[in-house]
């Protein structure tokens, strides 16, 4: 949720990043005209229940005469206070939706506008140039025996899929190193829990836009998650946190699961937009006055993993209607797909400042030992899409892929060849 004060102080910052989002403005008049009703709300119920406090003070010191008249007079009193506690709830849940109703505000310098608004801040190597006429990621992948699709499909539906031999040997090669790097670099890997509270998936942000996207185990009052951001967010609710020696940085392994909803039609090939993936992701506990120097850490730890697999990719300022409710800002890292002649995402990485640890009673104590609310942050490090670009651009004219130099200990060859 956004920082009421800061609502408050600025509205009008808060009109400017809901139209930057492509988000009603009104929004934020409502939330107005909703907060100034709860608190009138609660102020009435409170003196009701002082005055109700007060006069029971004086029936119990009332004569015997005075007693029926405070007596009826405490009963009317009664039925006034129950009517302004079901107001004050009322209230209470009309301004729970309105705050939960508008995203984070987005920070200076984001591009304006959609999906196709971003801005390109850097390109980093050259798209590779074939003598040959290069396959897709599928087709490469079914030829070497690294992808089963139709019997994927056959067990679980469209959008499953079976990685098989070196294909799941290259997926796991990419975690590993993934969490090898993400550990050297101080953060401390999880293998989280992928089923959570109802609580916990609406503090991260992922039940309003994104909501039809989550599977809901309906029975146990459980979500899937699509990302282990979800339960990392969780781990510290409710917690006042030691953030006297910098960041906490937590690095989760998990299989992640999305509906894919509204997708009908859209990258129906291969494992580019699938119902279940693992990725290794990033996430941070910091002091808000350090989320912008750690949003460049992340970014640049993404890269690194990036030049582990030597693929070429550009990073993208994203532009606020393409954010998310929860982020602030956010980069993702594309990767060249040669087959599509395109960049498609592989990284982003969200500075979500104090909106998701505001939701989750996440806090810190500042100088002054008075607990403030801290900011989050996430980052992907490495995930099983990853394979879509590291199969097309380091495929051979024999039908044969290049392994990465630094996957190459964990897969045990440097070549995957056709099977014969």
């Amino acid at each position: 949720m956004i920082d009421l004060r800061f609502l408050r102080e600025n509205p009008d910052t808060v009109r400017a990043s809901q139209r930057a989002r492509g988000e009603d403005p009104a929004l934020v008049d409502a939330l107005l005209e909703a907060d100034a009703a709860r608190r009138s709300a609660v102020a009435t119920a409170d003196n009701l229940r002082a005055e109700q406090k007060a006069l029971g003070k004086k029936v119990g010191k009332a004569s015997p005469e005075e007693r029926p008249a405070l007596l009826s007079q405490a009963q009317e009193l009664s039925a006034k206070v129950k009517e302004a506690e079901a107001a004050e709830r009322a209230a209470d849940a009309e301004f729970d939706a309105a705050h939960r109703a508008i995203p984070n505000v987005v920070q200076e310098g984001v591009p304006a506008g959609g999906e196709d608004d971003y801005v390109v801040l850097e390109t980093i190597g050259t798209p590779p140039e074939f003598d040959f006429e290069p396959k897709d990621h599928l087709e490469l992948a079914e030829s070497l025996g690294l992808l089963d699709m139709e019997r994927g499909a056959k067990v679980s539906g469209a959008r499953f899929y079976f990685l098989t031999g070196y294909g799941a040997l290259l997926q796991l090669a990419l975690l590993q190193l993934a969490a090898q790097r993400a550990t050297a670099n101080g953060f401390t890997m999880m293998i989280p829990p992928v089923l959570v509270r109802p609580e916990i998936m609406a503090g991260t942000g992922f039940l309003g836009q994104h909501a039809a996207e989550v599977y809901h185990l309906e029975e146990d009052e459980l979500y899937l998650v699509g990302t282990s951001e979800v339960p990392m967010a969780g781990y510290h609710a409710n917690e006042i946190l030691d953030l006297s020696a910098g960041p906490k940085r937590y690095a989760g392994w998990s299989s992640c699961f999305r509906r894919e909803a509204g997708s009908y039609g859209k990258d129906t090939r291969g494992i580019i937009r699938v119902h279940q993936f693992d990725k290794v992701e990033m996430f941070v506990f910091c002091k808000p006055e350090d989320a912008d120097a750690e949003h460049r850490r992340l970014l640049a730890w993404e890269k690194d993993m990036l030049a582990a697999i030597e693929v070429p990719y550009r990073v993208i300022d994203t532009a606020a209607g393409d954010l998310g409710s929860s982020a602030a800002r956010k980069f993702d890292c594309e990767a060249w797909v040669p087959s599509q002649q395109t960049y498609r995402e592989l990284t982003s990485t969200s500075n979500c400042t104090t909106f998701q640890a505001r939701r989750l009673s996440v806090r810190y104590r500042d100088e002054n030992g008075k607990p403030q609310i801290a900011a989050t942050l996430n980052g992907t490090l490495a995930t099983t899409r990853w394979l879509v670009a590291l199969w097309e651009n380091h495929q051979q004219a024999d039908g044969s892929v290049r392994v990465p130099a630094a996957l190459v200990p964990f897969v045990g060859r440097e070549v995957l060849e056709p099977l014969r």
